[in-house]
């Protein structure tokens, strides 16, 4: 998956963000959005500091509440723009030639996934981090976690080959669980041996997907 550019002032059409018709304020709206995504990956969303935000980025807590109502709305805003970022990360997937391996899909679909946890990892900690008090702050990520396995899936069950339809969805579901589940831990705990940020957690999880689904291949078909 190739990266992707940051979003445009143009694109904060979002829920809770004060609109603007000039462009130097839409930048201000921005720069306040991109430090604090950027702040939330060392410090929990209770540790950021409107006053720090704002003099990270050279703008007035006045310009900050001129934009939005509170710092819950705030934090709405960044979880919006990550969400909004998967939803286009998979639209651009595109269905591989009928001759690309399973191996080579679990890399290219497990990559995707790791690079959009990575260029979000603040935000998603925090959201994460708050479920228990406010879930419905996570909603937007577990719809997005079973849209990507509902996109990933017609992409992988051609190159498990024919019959068993059923099973075999089941089965990448579940190895998206085990994918999906894995990425959370790392990101909310990071209990390691490996981190988000590692390279090897790509293949590793890459290599952990595949071989769920070769299992499944390897089954006999029940009489």
């Amino acid at each position: 998956m190739r990266p992707r550019s940051e979003p445009e002032v143009r694109d904060f059409d979002l829920p809770g963000v004060a609109p603007s018709r000039q462009k130097r304020s839409r930048e201000t709206t921005l720069a306040l959005l991109r430090a604090g995504a950027d702040m939330l990956r060392t410090r929990s969303l209770a540790e950021l500091s409107i006053e720090a935000l704002c003099s990270e980025v050279g703008a007035t807590v006045g310009a900050f509440y001129s934009r939005f109502e509170s710092k819950e709305a705030y934090f709405n805003a960044l979880m919006a723009l990550a969400a909004r970022d998967g939803e286009q990360r998979l639209s651009e997937i595109r269905r591989p030639s009928p001759d690309t391996s399973l191996d080579k899909l679990c890399h290219l679909i497990v990559g995707g996934i790791i690079a959009w946890m990575r260029n979000h990892e603040g935000v998603l900690r925090a959201a994460l981090q708050h479920d228990d008090t406010r879930p419905d702050k996570w909603t937007p990520f577990k719809a997005l976690a079973q849209a990507t396995t509902a996109r990933a899936t017609p992409l992988l069950l051609p190159a498990m080959g024919r019959g068993r339809k059923a099973a075999k969805t089941r089965t990448i579901a579940f190895g998206f669980q085990v994918v999906l589940g894995t990425l959370v831990n790392a990101i909310l705990n990071d209990p390691g041996p490996l981190s988000l940020a590692s390279k090897e957690m790509e293949t590793r999880l890459a290599g952990c997907l595949l071989l769920l689904l070769q299992a499944e291949l390897g089954q006999s078909t029940p009489r």
